[in-house]
């Protein structure tokens, strides 16, 4: 379900008219001024407003807004020319590529941070610390009738089994239904959906039998008042966490998070500063923001990128 409103976060001073400021209005010397408008995944805008907000330390004239309104959502405005970034907790999809090229906009994709799709339940769930991909895929398939973790697996309580999860328009929708289903966006519909992750966090931590997902970072933010479950794809339970993400062992849930910037956005420099910024403050970024950080080769790519994208 689509959010009915997009929270803005909105960093600095709100200007009286719209645009770029005038030329008298520029700051001097190496500072920078201007707007930069994001928009998009859940999951990655607490990484993107942290960045922004130690930008502007560097260039208070800089205004930035972050919007959250899901991956998919986020995807629709950016191919529509409406923002400069787009945060998206999957790579962009082939329909989405199209409606860029209709409307001229160039997407240029940065990698940002590692993530652990992670799997929660109630702090009282002293039952389920391991699932595996196929009891998980029991859950959550199209036309599941597990409504009880005792139907999960026999040795379980008799618990009524309340799920949680994203939306549709989530990346992180996206991108659990095809790892542990098989296709994306096939999943049961019987669930509490919403694009608000902290939504699903209240939900499983207010509900004993309550599961649902998200990425790591909202789960190492309610420690006190969730559990993560390991998951065993078939080698063995394995937590979620930043070694077991980076070393590729914690399968089939990792994932990357990206920013996405269009091409033409880096005609202005104040864009081009700030994808600067968030590349080369990747690790104090990622992990005061609770992500997970990108390898050396991933940063080392990263820049490459950049490079690329101003034709250096």
């Amino acid at each position: 379900m689509r959010l009915a409103t997009l929270v803005l976060l909105v960093l600095g001073l709100v200007a009286a008219g719209c645009g770029r400021e005038s030329a008298d209005e520029q700051a001097t010397g190496d500072e920078l001024s201007g707007r930069i408008q994001a928009d998009g995944s859940s999951t990655v805008g607490p990484f993107t407003t942290l960045g922004a907000e130690r930008f502007r330390r560097e260039h208070p004239n800089v205004r930035i807004t972050v919007g959250i309104s899901g991956t998919g959502g986020g995807f629709e405005r950016f191919c529509r020319g409406e923002t400069d970034l787009s945060d998206a907790s999957r790579e962009i999809e082939e329909d989405e590529r199209a409606l860029c090229d209709k409307n001229g906009v160039e997407p240029i994709e940065f990698l940002v941070a590692n993530d652990a799709l992670t799997v929660v339940v109630n702090e009282q769930n002293d039952w389920a610390a391991c699932l595996t991909v196929a009891e998980l895929r029991k859950i959550w398939a199209p036309g599941s009738k597990v409504k009880s973790w005792k139907q999960v697996r026999p040795s379980f309580p008799d618990e009524k089994l309340t799920l949680s999860g994203p939306g549709t328009d989530s990346g992180t929708f996206d991108y659990f239904t095809e790892a542990i289903v098989g296709e994306e966006g096939a999943s049961r519909s019987d669930y509490n959906a919403s694009e608000d992750d902290n939504v699903i966090v209240r939900a499983v931590a207010g509900d004993n039998g309550g599961l649902g997902y998200f990425g790591f970072s909202y789960y190492d933010e309610n420690r006190d008042t969730l559990e993560a479950v390991e998951v065993d794809d078939g080698d063995g339970c394995v937590a979620p966490s930043v070694e077991t993400t980076q070393n590729g062992t914690y399968k089939p849930l990792s994932r990357p998070l990206f920013v996405y910037a269009k091409k033409a956005s880096f005609e202005r420099p104040e864009v081009g500063t700030f994808v600067e910024f968030l590349i080369d403050n990747e690790r104090e970024i990622a992990k005061a923001a609770l992500f997970i950080p990108l390898t050396d080769a991933q940063i080392q790519q990263a820049r490459q990128e950049l490079e690329a994208a101003r034709g250096e």
